[in-house]
């Protein structure tokens, strides 16, 4: 290994890391964003009946029926 060799970091990583430093609580913003929308409990009678009641969709939707 040659003495000017280091470590390849790519622009993406830096500028992750650079935003990271800048803003120490931005990992924890997120995970309350994701809490939002995300991670939620599933209510599994309501699931199967929506999933019971669905109509298939014909192959072709503006083919009317002969």
């Amino acid at each position: 290994m040659p003495l000017f060799w280091k470590p390849y970091k790519s622009d993406v990583t830096q500028f992750i890391e650079e935003l990271k430093a800048a803003k120490p609580t931005l990992e924890e913003e997120q995970r309350a964003g994701r809490a939002l929308l995300w991670d939620k409990r599933l209510d599994r009678e309501a699931l199967a009946e929506w999933s019971d009641a669905r109509v298939p969709q014909q192959p072709y939707v503006y083919q009317t029926k002969v």
